[in-house]
This record gives structure tokens, sequence and C-alpha cells, in this order.
């Protein structure tokens, strides 16, 4: 096994995917973005904000607008990842507002993410990866929801030093709909029941809500692909290996 490692980090690190970060400091974070979308005073690594918040604000598992949602250290988010609430669609639906996540330094508006946490408590959540224009494979750990004192979402200005770093993915906000959900949560869970022939057809006359509307597609900006593609890794050589022995252990 751990030969196998070897060989996948010598590869990744000859195909470049490992190469020495190059963009150094001057690259958007989602701290300072969220902490000025959401009005959420909170400094430090996203991974602090959720124990920080406690006495400060309000916290919970129910998704409002302007709130911020904390995601746990995970895989190589090991600093954890903080976005902000900009629609609530239903109970395992909102659309968010975040920096640093599909692109280094990229900003994402009104992109969708779902819960696919079993007891529907926003614990376990899946995000959209704009540059692939769908849902991200991974399923991210999340502390819960931080509340503001005032749920409004400030304008975010981007700081000249930042430069061409910045990209922006922005969604219109009407254009999701039930396509954007696994279809687990798609298809409700109900009690069987006993139910006459008539009430069958009906039900199989009706088409569902989500068949009868588009994929929503993103209107992103084209330069958000080039820059995913062009911009080196800023992982380490060390981290990728952590994270091959980690998905060797899960599997």
């Amino acid at each position: 096994m751990f030969r196998a490692i070897r060989r996948t980090a010598a590869w990744l690190l000859l195909s470049g995917l490992a190469a020495a970060p190059s963009w150094g400091a001057a690259v958007l974070q989602c701290v300072p973005y969220a902490r000025i979308v959401s009005g959420v005073a909170i400094k430090g690594d996203a991974l602090t904000w959720w124990d920080q918040a406690d006495g400060q604000y309000k916290r919970g598992t129910k998704p409002k607008k302007g709130a911020v949602l904390a995601f746990r250290p995970n895989g190589p988010m090991l600093l954890g990842h903080v976005a902000v609430i900009s629609k609530v669609l239903d109970d395992r639906r909102v659309l968010i507002r975040h920096a640093n996540w599909s692109v280094p330094g990229a900003i994402e508006e009104d992109v969708l993410a779902i819960d696919v946490s079993e007891d529907g408590d926003w614990s376990q959540v899946r995000v959209w990866h704009s540059p692939t224009g769908q849902m991200g494979a991974r399923t991210n750990p999340t502390f819960g929801f931080i509340y503001p004192a005032k749920a409004r979402l400030h304008d975010f200005t981007p700081d000249p030093i930042l430069g061409a770093s910045v990209r922006f993915a922005k969604v219109d906000s009407d254009m999701w709909d039930e396509q954007g959900l696994p279809r687990m949560l798609r298809e409700p869970r109900v009690t069987p029941v006993m139910a006459s022939p008539r009430m069958i057809q009906v039900a199989q006359a009706r088409p569902a809500p989500w068949a009868r509307k588009a994929v929503p597609r993103l209107e992103a900006d084209p330069f958000v692909v080039e820059y995913a593609d062009a911009v080196p890794s800023q992982r380490t050589l060390s981290a990728i290996i952590a994270d091959v022995r980690r998905e060797a252990v899960m599997n």
C-alpha cells in the first residue's frame, strides 16, 4: 500500500499538482470575505469561528439569511471554511456566498449548498463547484450556523492588492430548482398506506415538480475555469501523501 502511495505522490509531484505555492498571501481567503458580507466580527482561522462565536453570537442548526455556516476541518480543508447564507430555499437547500472554495481566491455568489445529513441538521453538506457546473462530490462536515445580530448581506469590494487573482462566479438565485438535489432528497419519504386504484392513477398522471423544470445552469466568469486550470496546487507534498493515506484507510 505504501509503495502505491509513494508512486501516487511522485506522479503528482512530477505532473505539477504538488508544485510550491506561487500566489502567496495575495489570494482572497474565505474569512475576510465572510466577515465583511455577514457582519460577524470574528477573526482568525475559519475552524476557530464556532468556538469564538460562543457568548458573542447565537448559534444553531437552522439556516437563516445572513448567517455564517462554519465548516469543520476535513481532508485538504485543514483550516475549515466559512460561507454566508444569501437565501434559504427550503429545509435542505440554501444559496451561499463564499470565497476561496472552487478556485483559489475566487468569489462564488448565490450558489447552492445542500444538507445531506441523515437527521437534517446541516451537519453534512455538499457545495456547488463552479468550474464544473455541478454539485461537488465531497461531503463536508460542519459545526452549524452563526447568526449575526442583524441579518443583512453587505457588499464586498476586493482589495486592489489582490489584482487579477479574484474571479467571480454568480448564479441567478431564481434558477435553482429541485434538480439541484440528490435523488434521495428529491424523492419524499412517505409511510406506505392503502391506496385505491383511482389514487394510484392520479399520482402516476401528475408529474413531480422537479420533472417540469430545467436543470439550473451556472452563468460564471469564463476565466474561472482557465484560472482553475492554470493555478498550481498550494498544497505540500506531505499534505497530499496524508490525504492519500487517509483515503486508503477509509477505503
